[in-house]
């Protein structure tokens, strides 16, 4: 993978630009940065090693050189949508590009994909305003590609797999790169509907299950996952007195009850 083979894998999309690196800290940082330059919109920025990436609450996500995929796209967001569906509209993106390879993948709210109940892709959406305006979204996302990009058991706080262990066979990273980007460009439009947050509700991982729910330090809440509000919070009915409550986006850890 390089800036040659993947200016032509992605040729039929509406680039606003590409930055690919052989190696870099985090392609957020680098697209972020790009923003306040004046990047125009869909410019994408590709790793082929991130050796700082991030998740949310500043958790590390390192992708080894060779084997995962790492990118952040700058999306210039017109009308203002709310951004927390930007994560759900890379989600979304991720999971049309699994199926089409005979996959089956769920989104574990509220930002990572898991395929057979192994985390497979993390996706951070970072903000930019102006005032009371948004004027930019950064949505980034690092999938574990081929097998080299899951992490030793011991450094993991959930299971995780590669795509190509699921396939069980080999992995082209642009052309599953193309796939992302281009479901990503058909669910964008939609953004405001409604539709969107329905599909990320189908695709929803633990749903009808029992789940533990980490906001912070504060003592887990327990309770059974039954969707999405329109915001892309979380409804959960609560163990206590069957009360629904919505859990909204932050610092959140989301485990099955077992």
């Amino acid at each position: 993978m390089n800036q040659a083979s993947l200016q032509k894998s992605l040729a039929s999309l509406p680039l606003g630009g590409l930055r690919y690196f052989d190696s870099i800290g985090s392609t957020n940082d680098e697209a972020l940065a790009w923003a306040t330059e004046g990047a125009p919109d869909f410019s994408l920025v590709v790793a082929d090693e991130q050796t700082t990436g991030r998740g949310r609450a500043g958790r590390r996500w390192v992708t080894p050189h060779g084997t995962a995929l790492a990118f952040s796209l700058i999306l210039r967001p017109a009308p203002t949508p709310n951004p927390s569906l930007f994560t759900g509209l890379g989600a979304l993106a991720l999971v049309d590009a699994l199926k089409k390879r005979g996959l089956k993948p769920q989104v574990k709210w509220p930002n990572d994909v898991l395929l057979n109940g192994k985390k497979v892709a993390g996706i951070l959406v970072e903000s930019v305003w102006a005032g009371d305006a948004l004027d930019t979204v950064v949505l980034g996302m690092g999938v574990n590609a081929l097998a080299g990009s899951v992490p030793p058991t011991d450094e993991l706080l959930f299971p995780a797999t590669s795509v190509e262990a699921e396939l069980g066979r080999p992995l082209e990273r642009a052309e599953l790169l193309q796939d992302i980007l281009s479901a990503l460009t058909a669910w964008r439009p939609k953004l405001s509907t409604g539709e969107l947050v329905k599909a990320w509700e189908e695709n929803l991982a633990f749903r009808g299950e029992q789940v533990h729910v980490w906001q912070g330090s504060e003592q887990p809440l327990t309770g059974r996952v039954l969707g999405l509000e329109p915001d892309g919070s979380l409804r959960l009915l609560s163990g206590m007195r069957d009360k629904i409550v919505t859990v909204q986006f932050g610092e959140i850890h989301l485990r099955p009850a077992v």
